[in-house]
């Protein structure tokens, strides 16, 4: 299968090592293109977190000019499934931040499974998650089937 992974940049290690294991289990897999950069070593987590807060606006900025939401869309399009790596963060546990919503929004759309690495957060949006039939994994990604 090819699966497409989302999720906060925070959790780039993590995405590296579910990645991994998925790969070593036969799957195809596209990480985010940020995650990608930290990994090659063109920015560090810290770089690209400082460059985040003092831009304010940057990221929006490149968004626009990467056209990034349209790119997910495609990728997304291209993929068998979406899996929401959705860890702790800023104390939200299971966080679901706003690009990795909307990349779950494309994917339930386009007629993708979705898997979340973890529950459902608390958030504002649960009952919105709830109609996109999440399949939960509860950590365990050999759950991840064909379908």
């Amino acid at each position: 299968m090819k699966i497409v992974i989302c999720g906060s940049i925070d959790f780039t290690p993590k995405i590296k090592e579910v990645a991994d294991l998925l790969m070593n289990q036969g799957h195809e897999v596209d990480i985010p293109i940020t995650s990608q950069r930290i990994l090659r070593g063109e920015l560090t987590l810290e770089e690209f977190k400082r460059e985040k807060q003092k831009s304010k606006d940057g990221a929006f900025r490149r968004k626009i000019r990467e056209d990034v939401i349209k790119l997910y869309y495609k990728i997304i399009g291209e993929s068998d499934a979406l899996l929401i790596l959705n860890l702790e963060k800023n104390g939200i546990e299971n966080y679901i931040g706003g690009n990795t919503f909307l990349e779950m929004g494309f994917a339930h759309v386009l007629g993708k499974p979705i898997y979340l690495y973890n529950g459902i957060p608390d958030a504002s949006y649960k009952e919105e998650i709830l109609a996109m039939q999440p399949i939960t994994l509860n950590g365990n990604i050999s759950r991840i089937t064909k379908a």
